[in-house]
């Protein structure tokens, strides 16, 4: 590992392990990619990525949308380039965004950042 990033991690899942957890929703999904952690993105209503980043101190993220394969430093605040991370790379394309399906309100762009 290195750089905050370890390869070999698969994510957590493939939604946002908090809102999933508390029956929310999120617009769009990263991942860390130190320790695969699934978390909403900061439009999303509760923002769990950076607050996994806060937590943790794990400063990459990756996008877990699919066709994205970007990454962001936290601590440098900067997008960069990163490994191929272990599969799957993204949420499963039948998974709409904002999801997941069901849980989004009618109102949704009324709660986003």
């Amino acid at each position: 590992m290195t750089d905050g990033i370890d390869p070999t991690v698969p994510p957590s899942g493939t939604g946002c392990v908090e809102c999933d957890a508390a029956g929310g929703w999120w617009v769009h999904l990263r991942r860390c990619a130190q320790c695969g952690h699934v978390g909403c993105c900061d439009s999303s209503p509760s923002q769990h990525a950076t607050a996994h980043f806060r937590e943790s101190g794990h400063p990459v993220m990756a996008s877990f949308e699919p066709g994205e394969d970007w990454f962001w430093d936290f601590e440098r605040e900067v997008g960069l380039l990163g490994p191929a991370l272990a599969p799957p790379t993204s949420h499963p394309e039948d998974q709409p965004a904002p999801g997941p399906q069901g849980r989004v309100p009618a109102d949704w762009q009324d709660h986003v950042h």
